[in-house]
């Protein structure tokens, strides 16, 4: 029901977008989040967005560097745009619906999770 896409391989200081689009159901009414999972290391969090757009939370280790979004009049309808990338952003990215209109950084919040799309950052 939800499906991220846009990764690939991008050298260090590059930057990707990463949309995430919706079937089966709309999500218009869920936070939204963007989790990653690196190779030995758990997962994530790396931003949440209400349900209309009007909160963001973005963890520390993005602030500044990536930015959640969303339209929801479109299937694809969550972004998260990553500029500034660095190694250390190397992972599986997820989106995330959350049982609620707004949603935090706990995982737990989150009742649907789509396939994850490889984000690799070369030095």
């Amino acid at each position: 029901q939800l499906q991220a896409s846009g990764g690939g391989l991008v050298q260090s200081g590059g930057f990707l977008r990463l949309p995430c689009a919706a079937s089966g159901r709309p999500f218009s009414n869920n936070g939204m989040g963007w989790f990653r999972q690196a190779p030995g290391k758990e997962r994530e969090f790396v931003a949440s967005i209400s349900w209309n757009g009007g909160s963001t939370h973005h963890s520390d280790s993005v602030k500044g560097r990536f930015t959640i979004s969303r339209d929801n009049a479109k299937n694809t309808f969550l972004y998260l745009q990553m500029n500034s990338l660095k190694p250390e952003d190397t992972a599986v990215h997820y989106c995330a619906a959350a049982r609620r209109a707004v949603a935090g950084s706990n995982g737990y919040e989150y009742a649907y999770w789509g396939q994850g799309t490889q984000v690799t950052v070369s030095s």
